[in-house]
């Protein structure tokens, strides 16, 4: 079954577009409790970031790649070291001379604690947009949960920095692995949430990990101004779940005071959306009921991207322009309901005015929830050309 036709067929029956949009295209069905292996004690994050603590094998990959579940080290907020979880897939045979290509995928929204992490999910290889081309053409994919999911939280969602960090430190890892090689190449794929973390590791890359070569950032409907995203949405069902979901994590990762915007009536039913994972489609009935009370009491204030310290916050995690030597893929779906196309439009341009190469696709039709799938091959076929080190196709000259 196509899972995201499904969902559009089911929004339409059943749901608001904004409600299918709360979601952001969620991942299908969780694993049972997570296990032992993401946890470890802090006596091991002595390490550099990037280095491997733990790694255990994982069926089902396409092709008869080689998958492992994979636990390394990263850098959290305030420069502090933490634990990332994720997972590592790599093609059969040996690695070319030179290693690997890599490619990480940074994923959607999975939810904001623990257990909503996507190296638990059964149906994970399902949604890594491209997996089965790109193996095939001998890439290493690399998928990490982000802080906090699978590793104690909560999750710095739609956190810039902690989310770059940990898609390049993935990579690291990954080279370490057998057959992966010690390649340098890697190109980064994201989804909304990741696309907002796909550019992040693409603005921070050359500073952060100078012994690794980024040769490209692809990202579908990407959260690049999030302010704007906030209040777009904020009067629909899942504009309420987004910046819910916000509040309580910065809350919790900034220490941002809630009580100055959130009505305490409102409380219980964030708490409750806040412990539920995205999963699939049928998860967004449970939310919607969870959320119910979110329609009668919600904020304080009018517009929370108006009130510090959620402004300042808010432009802190909106991506910025990326170095122009490195080419940059995206794809917008023009019916989308939640990254408005204009607001891509305009990151895109934003883009072009700071001289980088931009491929820009735009979907006739296509919603939030359906950007990454309905672009995947024109994203797999222009990493494909990165890696060949052919000239980058510019849209900012037409």
């Amino acid at each position: 079954m196509r899972y995201f036709d499904f969902v559009g067929r089911w929004r339409r029956k059943r749901m608001s577009n904004a409600l299918v949009a709360a979601a952001i295209f969620g991942l299908a069905r969780i694993a049972s409790a997570q296990t032992a292996f993401y946890d470890a004690p802090e006596s091991l994050l002595a390490g550099a970031p990037g280095t491997l603590v733990r790694q255990e094998p994982m069926d089902g990959a396409p092709l008869g790649a080689s998958t492992y579940r994979v636990l390394y080290r990263s850098t959290g907020l305030n420069r502090r070291p933490v634990f990332v979880s994720g997972v590592v897939i790599v093609p059969q045979g040996a690695p070319p001379p030179g290693g690997r290509a890599i490619v990480a995928w940074a994923h959607p929204t999975s939810g904001i604690v623990p257990r909503c992490a996507p190296s638990l999910a059964i149906f994970l290889f399902q949604q890594i947009q491209g997996l089965r081309s790109m193996i095939a053409r001998g890439f290493v994919v690399v998928a990490t949960d982000y802080p906090g999911l699978g590793t104690p939280g909560p999750h710095p969602y739609l956190v810039g920095e902690s989310e770059g960090r940990a898609v390049i430190d993935i990579v690291r890892a990954a080279r370490s692995l057998p057959r992966a090689g010690e390649g340098k190449d890697f190109i980064v794929w994201g989804h909304s949430q990741g696309g907002q973390a796909a550019l992040f590791a693409g603005m921070m890359a050359s500073v952060y990990a100078p012994e690794l070569k980024l040769l490209g950032v692809a990202a579908a409907a990407p959260a690049t101004d999030l302010a704007k995203l906030m209040s777009d949405d904020i009067n629909s069902i899942g504009g309420k779940n987004i910046t819910a979901m916000t509040l309580w994590s910065w809350h919790r990762v900034y220490g941002a005071a809630i009580d100055n915007v959130v009505d305490p009536r409102a409380m219980p039913a964030i708490d409750r959306l806040a412990q539920e994972c995205i999963e699939g489609p049928f998860d967004l009935i449970v939310r919607q009921r969870t959320g119910r009370p979110l329609e009668q009491y919600f904020l304080m204030v009018q517009d929370p991207t108006k009130a510090e310290p959620w402004r300042s916050l808010l432009e802190q995690n909106s991506t910025g322009v990326l170095s122009p030597e490195i080419p940059i893929f995206l794809a917008q779906g023009t019916s989308d309901q939640i990254i408005q196309p204009a607001v891509t439009q305009a990151y895109m341009d934003r883009l072009c005015k700071a001289g980088s190469k931009v491929r820009m696709i735009m979907l006739p039709g296509i919603g939030h929830g359906r950007a990454a799938q309905a672009s995947t091959m024109a994203a797999v076929n222009w990493m494909t050309d990165r890696f060949a080190r052919k000239t980058p196709p510019d849209d900012c000259v037409k």
